[in-house]
């Protein structure tokens, strides 16, 4: 059994191959190098059960790497996940969605594999019904610098569904939730990469708005085991399922959190809020419970720990 995994060197690409690995798989990794790192899998790279190809997954010739035919797993996490980088390129964002998802989806029908797409709770937009079950079909902004990103993960749910609605492709999309680790390059913009760089570095805490808008933060370990569950249960075929964490935390206490953990002597200070960031994030993950027996473990203080441990470390070495 070979699985493929687009986005295979950005944040969760990259975690995910190394689980794979270490369960004994073979897996073949697709990235154009675009966000992602070869550094998140450099530790990977020579390992005997894995392949590595730098290509666009939403160019043509994907489909002609002889290796990608005769996989039974295809993993499509491929596109910049943080404002920062998909509002820079927000052509090459819809591509990899859109294009590179039917590309994809195409793959899977003829291997006849398993298909899972990696969406997001961006799909929800700035939430009119809190918390946000996977029947709620959101309240997005299709004229905004969030709507290159937004809008194209919601297409790319409309060409899943096709395919298994039209060629019974088994289809699996994970809605995912703020999903935090080490992992996150600190030049991303997300919260918890923004805080705890600025929190070990001095800086100050950068809080936009007045830090009461909340979000629900999972730990890339509970956030992959929830993936690759999704990948083997005939239960989640066909279906869109929450995968984050439904504790509700506002953005204040989370600066105040990691600056408490960390020790630092940090301001924390307040700028305006973006366009279209959403005032509330937090998901029913009932779904999850039922079809996947899966939950989050790793409670946010833990992962907090984890994570600036890591950074602390990587800031001595370099």
């Amino acid at each position: 059994m070979t699985t493929l995994i687009t986005g295979a060197a950005g944040f969760l690409g990259s975690h995910l191959v190394k689980s794979l690995l270490a369960q004994g798989k073979q897996v073949i990794g697709i990235d154009n190098l675009s966000t992602g790192r070869l550094q998140n899998i450099e530790d990977v790279r020579s390992h005997a059960l894995f392949e590595f190809f730098e290509c666009d997954v939403s160019a043509p010739n994907v489909l002609e790497l002889e290796a990608v035919h005769g996989v039974s797993e295809i993993y499509h996490l491929a596109s910049p996940a943080s404002p920062v980088f998909y509002q820079s390129a927000p052509f090459d964002t819809i591509a990899a969605n859109t294009i590179g998802t039917q590309q994809m989806l195409e793959l899977a029908r003829k291997n006849h594999a398993r298909f899972l797409y990696a969406s997001t709770s961006e799909a929800y937009g700035d939430p009119t019904l809190h918390p946000q079950p996977e029947e709620y079909c959101g309240n997005v902004n299709t004229w905004g610098p969030r709507a290159c990103y937004d809008e194209a993960k919601r297409l790319g749910e409309v060409i899943c569904y096709e395919y298994f609605q039209r060629f019974e492709v088994q289809v699996k999309v994970a809605r995912i939730f703020n999903t935090y680790s080490a992992g996150l390059r600190n030049d991303d913009g997300r919260v918890i990469s923004n805080f705890v760089t600025q929190a070990l570095t001095g800086e100050d805490i950068t809080v936009y708005g007045d830090g009461n808008q909340t979000r629900s933060f999972c730990y890339v370990d509970d956030n992959i085991r929830g993936l690759q569950l999704m990948m083997e249960k005939d239960a989640a075929t066909g279906e869109i399922i929450n995968i984050g964490n439904p504790r509700e935390i506002s953005i204040l206490e989370v600066a105040r959190l990691v600056k408490k953990l960390s020790q630092s002597t940090s301001r924390i200070s307040f700028h305006p809020l973006p366009l279209d960031d959403p005032k509330v994030r937090r998901p029913v993950i009932e779904k999850a419970r039922k079809l996947l027996a899966w939950e989050p473990q790793i409670h946010l203080e833990e992962g907090l720990s984890r994570t600036i441990a890591a950074y602390r470390n990587q800031l001595i070495v370099n």
